[in-house]
């Protein structure tokens, strides 16, 4: 995907900040040693989760069309769209219609992320692969991405998000079917659709737990297979690259078209 000089250019292209809430594009400075990643749940033409990575002073972003799934054996679709302010991180609420993305937006995902450490993630991501961990309250353990080739006259960037077989691997429907409201406020989609004010009594899927339901089972984050927290392994990245590449294509054809 091109590059302007200003990376949040085509952000604030697309947006009219006098009819959204959205926050207006500015490259921001890191705040601390760690890097922030979220996932947005976002309703809009269709359906999606919405990664985002930061690097750099802004938001690397990418759209997964079906969600995250913590089996490995699952490679998901995720077009990658335009870098977003770090701002954008805590945003959650309805975007109008008629405006780009217009559609109910979660915070459905937070916490940080860990590149591989034989890896610089701002060269990969432009050779068209990343490796890493995620520390979130719902999404834990190693990630990886890859671009796939363009087909035909296809102008944007397809990439392939996928689980290494961790102890934090599991079940395909360990993550979306089981988390239903913004870990940010307790709200489903609808309640955040409908403007309701966020519970007084706590945030996220304790605040759910509270209020007798919304929250799938109000538990947390799916636990590890063992106690001790993994971290990005040394080995095997090749390993699971080529074998993750090799099985892409059989992706059906259809997913690979997503409006946003």
């Amino acid at each position: 995907m091109p590059r302007k000089s200003d990376p949040l250019a085509t952000y604030n292209e697309k947006r009219d900040f006098a009819k959204t809430a959205e926050p207006a594009g500015k490259v921001g400075p890191r705040k601390g040693k760690a890097l922030t990643f979220m996932v947005q749940k976002h309703d809009a033409s269709r359906l999606h989760y919405d990664l985002r990575l930061e690097m750099d002073g802004t938001l690397k972003s990418w759209a997964v069309t079906r969600g995250p799934s913590l089996d490995p054996a699952d490679k998901r679709l995720a077009v990658r769209t335009e870098d977003h302010p770090l701002s954008y991180a805590t945003f959650e609420g309805t975007i109008p219609k008629g405006q780009y993305g217009g559609g109910t937006v979660m915070l459905w995902d937070r916490g940080h992320w860990i590149p591989h450490p034989d890896k610089d993630p701002r060269k990969t991501i432009e050779e068209g692969h990343l490796h890493f961990t995620l520390e979130g309250e719902r999404m834990k353990g190693e990630w990886v991405m890859f671009r796939l080739k363009p087909r035909g006259k296809e102008r944007g960037e397809n990439w392939i998000l996928k689980k290494v077989d961790d102890d934090y691997a599991g079940s395909p429907t360990g993550l979306t079917e089981k988390y239903l409201t913004s870990i940010k406020t307790g709200r489903t989609m609808n309640e955040i659709a409908e403007g309701k004010a966020p519970p007084r009594n706590g945030e996220g899927d304790r605040g759910a737990k509270r209020r007798g339901g919304g929250g799938g089972t109000g538990a947390g984050p799916p636990p590890p297979r063992s106690a001790r927290s993994p971290s990005p392994s040394r080995g095997g990245f090749r390993d699971q690259m080529r074998a993750a590449s090799a099985t892409a294509r059989a992706q059906p054809s259809g997913e690979r078209l997503v409006t946003l």
